[in-house]
């Protein structure tokens, strides 16, 4: 009786960590830190009196002197930090700035004591002044053993230390600041110089010239042809992109005039704009980042529900860790063991979680639930659980970030943030071509924007030219008058085969450049013209806004001539950004997915189309909005990646700051030429034509008819070229004019004649 009235009524013992870590009992005693440094900041301040609080305030002015003060802020603000570690979101601390801090104070304290009371140490204590009697025994040691300069040299010395390691300031950041302030001052000098040349130039009212020179303001639109050589660059610098955007003084390239040099191509008049200046765009023009949208409640309670919910299927699981991103949190879960009966156990497999995802999802109340499984580099199962509320990525906390000043390199461009709120960035040139795909609406067109404006901000005119193709005619057409820009946005398709056949004869043009000087590539080309002090090749970025209506209407010669682009093109310094909105085997063709490593998907509608895209699923998981899986070309699986967000606004503000640099050019596009028949020789445009036209010829007289559709066919051709043909052979009079009903034509020119 004894025995089991003792077995079930044991000692309990109590939790005290348990009882001391309880979420509650934490907030009441930060709400009491908080009581207590008001209560002293009042009583420091002569605002209230009393038997406990007098004792008090009279303990720290003895111990720490003035330094009771910031005493009193500092318990105030720990207060509140430890408040709203509990209430709003987890605190990241860190060692540096809490160690700073201290050794400010500290060395404040001794500092101020030192010089205050040189003559009288002691009596600084006994008055509540100076640095207390921490101040006094710091001092008293220093002075003893070292002496009175050598003591105020050192404090001061550690206090500039402390101050560097609080705000977390290093000698590279004051250099960089130093750095921009002369740019500035450089730059405005410069400035002012060019203004006393300009005004100098103006002739005199009574006094006119007998010719007067034709003067064009840099504001009005000007037409260049791009015949004419691209002036020299400067050499880039070698600090990297994130140092290139730190202030714009600090980042003004000079372009010197362009040396006389023979050329193949016939001289023209210099530009204007390209002979000025040129200041890369500050990082201040784009919005600043948004802070985190998800609270330390949200993620014990969704990490309880995520344990609750595997337990009632027998699978034991513990969550890990948890990274949240900004579009999604991803779990971190470690399968347990299941207990059998008369054996050891056997560990939670990884797919029986992973077919829980509509379970959990139902339990979470969450629209799609992704699981990765596992996660590649760590031991765990991540379980993606969408936020309440999407928090947008800004492109400038993506440019100022250590991934992006890691790639150091032209054609690097910001992609947004991964589950765990860190930066990805890609660099375009290792590519060399990118690929995006997605549904309407996911966020193809504002990322082509993000990496337009990534390509603006780190690079000037004469290292960056853009091509642009816009079918749908509103996402691009923004940037009309862009001086990166060739032409315009093109947004007529008739017009487009000829914009990629230009392309196509650009890249074979460079190569012969290339080949006459010995160069591998447009790095070794640039870098052998900058030591000749002649002028260099800019990069050129093509970007296809949207894919599947150029497939539609051309879709042999399409597919074939972006293939040989991005067969061909890396070394010639051209890359290609395709986005289409119909991810299907018959825009999607397996030549140009082999051609393009690097694709971008955002949400699918099914499976089948992100197989089509990544060759796996997932995309058709994606919430929309920028949500997106970013398959690099030297990674075997794909990462999730909240897209950077560009406004209107930013765009407005980027674009306006060049055009108030170099004036709204109105530039001809160099595929132009293509379109005017007097000038194909020159430009390129007929050299395809004249090379097809003798089988044209000789296959309709091996048949005895002509038609469009016969040239498509047996030319592998399109439809707006073998029309071409056909009217140059009516024209020679090899065939007759069009027959009625759509018949084939007659062939006058046959075998016999």
């Amino acid at each position: 009786m004894t025995r089991r009235s003792q077995k079930k009524s044991p000692n309990p013992k109590i939790d005290w960590l348990a009882v001391l870590t309880d979420p509650l009992l934490q907030q009441i005693l930060a709400l009491g830190v908080v009581a207590v440094g008001v209560i002293t900041l009042l009583a420091l301040f002569r605002g209230t009196a009393g038997r406990f609080v007098d004792p008090w305030v009279g303990l720290l002015r003895y111990w720490l002197g003035w330094g009771a003060y910031p005493a009193a802020i500092t318990i105030l603000l720990a207060g509140l930090l430890w408040l709203q570690h509990h209430l709003d979101r987890p605190l990241e601390w860190r060692w540096r700035p809490l160690v700073g801090a201290e050794l400010t104070v500290f060395s404040l304290l001794a500092l101020t004591h030192l010089i205050a009371g040189r003559d009288d140490l002691w009596g600084l204590v006994g008055k509540r002044w100076g640095g207390g009697l921490v101040g006094w025994g710091i001092s008293v040691v220093l002075s003893t053993y070292l002496g009175w300069p050598a003591a105020v040299l050192i404090l001061a010395t550690l206090t500039v230390l402390g101050l560097g390691l609080t705000f977390d300031v290093t000698f590279s950041d004051i250099k960089r600041v130093a750095g921009a302030l002369q740019g500035m001052l450089t730059g405005y000098a410069a400035r002012r110089r060019s203004t006393d040349h300009a005004l100098d130039q103006i002739p005199s009212p009574r006094r006119r010239p007998a010719k007067p020179a034709a003067r064009r303001e840099p504001q009005q639109p000007v037409r260049i042809s791009q015949r004419q050589s691209v002036p020299p660059a400067s050499p880039r610098a070698t600090s990297s992109p994130h140092a290139r955007l730190a202030s714009v003084g600090e980042h003004r390239r000079t372009t010197p005039s362009p040396p006389e040099t023979k050329s193949e191509l016939p001289p023209l008049p210099a530009v204007p704009y390209l002979q000025r200046q040129f200041s890369l765009p500050p990082i201040s023009l784009l919005d600043e980042p948004e802070g985190p949208v998800l609270t330390d409640e949200e993620i014990r309670e969704k990490s309880q529900v995520i344990r609750d919910t595997l337990q009632q299927f027998g699978l034991p699981v513990e969550v890990t860790e948890v990274r949240i991103g900004p579009t999604v949190t991803q779990f971190g879960v470690t399968p347990g063991i299941v207990e059998r009966s008369g054996s050891g156990g056997r560990k939670v497999r990884v797919s029986q979680i992973s077919a829980l995802a509509d379970d959990l999802a139902l339990a979470l109340a969450a629209p799609r639930i992704r699981v990765e499984a596992p996660v590649p580099g760590r031991p765990v199962v991540g379980i993606e659980v969408p936020n309440s509320s999407i928090q947008l990525v800004g492109v400038r906390e993506v440019m100022e970030s250590e991934e992006f000043d890691k790639l150091d390199s032209p054609l690097a461009i910001a992609l947004g943030h991964d589950v765990a709120g860190e930066a990805v960035a890609a660099d375009l040139a290792k590519m060399p071509h990118l690929l995006i795909a997605g549904t309407t609406g996911s966020g193809k067109s504002v990322c082509i924007k993000a990496i337009t404006m990534c390509l603006i901000y780190t690079n000037t005119p004469n290292d960056l030219q853009l091509v642009m193709i816009d079918p749908k005619m509103v996402e691009l057409v923004r940037f009309n008058g862009l001086p990166h820009l060739l032409g315009r946005v093109e947004v007529d398709l008739e017009r487009v085969v000829k914009v990629l056949r230009w392309v196509a004869w650009e890249m074979d043009n460079r190569y012969k450049r290339f080949a006459a000087v010995a160069a591998r590539n447009i790095d070794d080309y640039n870098r052998m013209m900058r030591q000749k002090e002649e002028p260099i090749v800019p990069r050129i970025v093509v970007l296809i806004d949207e894919l599947a209506d150029l497939m539609m209407l051309a879709p042999d010669e399409v597919e074939r001539t972006i293939c040989r682009i991005a067969q061909m093109a890396r070394a010639t310094g051209i890359h290609l950004v395709v986005a289409t909105q119909r991810p299907s085997t018959d825009v999607v063709t397996g030549l140009i997915k082999a051609n393009f490593p690097a694709r971008i998907s955002f949400a699918t509608v099914s499976q089948i189309d992100s197989r089509v895209i990544l060759d796996m699923p997932g995309a058709e998981t994606l919430m929309g909005r920028g949500d997106m899986l970013y398959l690099a070309s030297d990674a075997g699986y794909p990462v999730r990646v909240q897209g950077c967000f560009v406004s209107e606004e930013e765009t407005e503000r980027v674009v306006g700051f060049w055009h108030e640099q170099v004036g709204r050019i109105e530039e001809e596009a160099p595929w132009e030429r293509m379109m005017r028949p007097e000038e194909r020789d020159q430009a390129g445009g007929q050299v395809d034509e004249d090379e097809l036209l003798p089988d044209a010829i000789a296959l309709v007289q091996e048949t005895g008819s002509a038609s469009a559709s016969l040239l498509q066919r047996r030319l592998r051709i399109g439809h707006p070229r073998a029309a071409r043909l056909m009217r140059m052979m009516e024209e020679m009079d090899i065939i007759g004019p069009p027959e009625a009903g759509g018949r084939t034509r007659r062939v006058i020119i046959g075998d016999g004649d």
